[in-house]
């Protein structure tokens, strides 16, 4: 059944271009993002044990170096996303040096200190990055000369690209390596005392977050062709946290739910409500009440009990 589920999902994805509007196939291709970069946090929230409050970083490092370089230096998107890409990677391992010098409480508070100096670089600089009002008039990329400005275009490449990393992410967690990690995550000193090295562990999960976290943003920037501050700041740290937890860590599948479960309130509740934080708030609190381990564990688990025993 899960299987069938499974198929029926991604035909429905596949096939939603065919029967929805301009309006719901954007808001499809921004939970698509949002859900990359959720999975991309969850790999150290959920199998690392490494909760960060500074993983907008690295989207907004990806962004800003692919706008940069487009819209000033003549870069072409496949030469920018490469140098972006590379950037955003050596950016998370020299962060996963410094954060991983500590942990629990600690470790999250490293990360949002060093998520904040880039915040607050990136609104004082001005001259580079145009401050306040960020940079705009961004360009999409034409991968294979197909363009993407329009709705079922983009949406289709954001598919590929999500498809891809949810596969390549699976793998990771799902490998000897993945394997070891939840062992650090949970045992770290009986880890060591087998042979494992826990800081190398933690520091290679890091910098493969922080490259997952950078191809959020690069398709963050190719969506919104525009760059703000704003992308590198608590908030957005905080929203695919919620959206992690909500979901449920630890799951491949959590993140991607509770990422588009924030994002549908941000994008309808706000048209209804003006403080749709607080609504985002109590169903966040009702969700810890009622599934403490998130949606997806708390669903699996509502469905096993119903099925019984045989």
């Amino acid at each position: 059944m899960k299987w069938v589920a499974a198929f029926l999902f991604a035909a429905f994805l596949v096939c939603l271009p065919s029967f929805a509007g301009d309006f719901y196939i954007n808001l499809a291709s921004q939970i698509l993002i949002a859900a990359v970069f959720a999975l991309s946090l969850n790999l150290l929230v959920g199998f690392g044990g490494m909760t960060s409050l500074g993983h907008a970083s690295f989207l907004g490092v990806a962004a800003y170096i692919s706008a940069l370089l487009t819209s000033r230096y003549g870069f072409g998107h496949g030469p920018a996303a490469i140098v972006a890409i590379a950037g955003t990677t050596a950016t998370a391992a020299v962060f996963g040096v410094i954060a991983l010098r500590a942990s629990g409480l600690g470790f999250l508070m490293i990360t949002l200190a060093l998520s904040q100096v880039l915040w607050g670089l990136a609104y004082r600089m001005s001259n580079v990055t145009n401050g306040d009002n960020g940079i705009a008039s961004l360009t999409r990329p034409m991968p294979l000369g197909i363009s993407l400005d329009g709705a079922a275009s983009f949406y289709w490449f954001a598919l590929v690209v999500a498809a891809v990393a949810f596969l390549m992410m699976t793998m990771f967690v799902s490998s000897s390596f993945g394997s070891s990690l939840k062992g650090v995550r949970d045992q770290p000193r009986r880890m060591a005392a087998l042979g494992f090295n826990p800081w190398m562990i933690r520091w290679i999960t890091f910098i493969y977050a922080g490259f997952w976290g950078g191809v959020a943003g690069l398709l963050y920037v190719y969506y919104n062709k525009y760059i703000h501050p704003t992308s590198l700041s608590t908030t957005s740290s905080a929203e695919a946290l919620l959206g992690v937890i909500a979901g449920g860590s630890g799951t491949l599948t959590g993140p991607a739910v509770g990422a588009a479960l924030v994002l549908l309130l941000k994008n309808y509740a706000s048209a209804y409500v003006e403080r749709w934080n607080m609504l985002l708030g109590l169903v966040f609190l009702i969700i810890v009440l009622v599934m403490p381990t998130g949606i997806v564990p708390g669903l699996s688990k509502l469905l096993n009990r119903r099925k019984g025993p045989r």
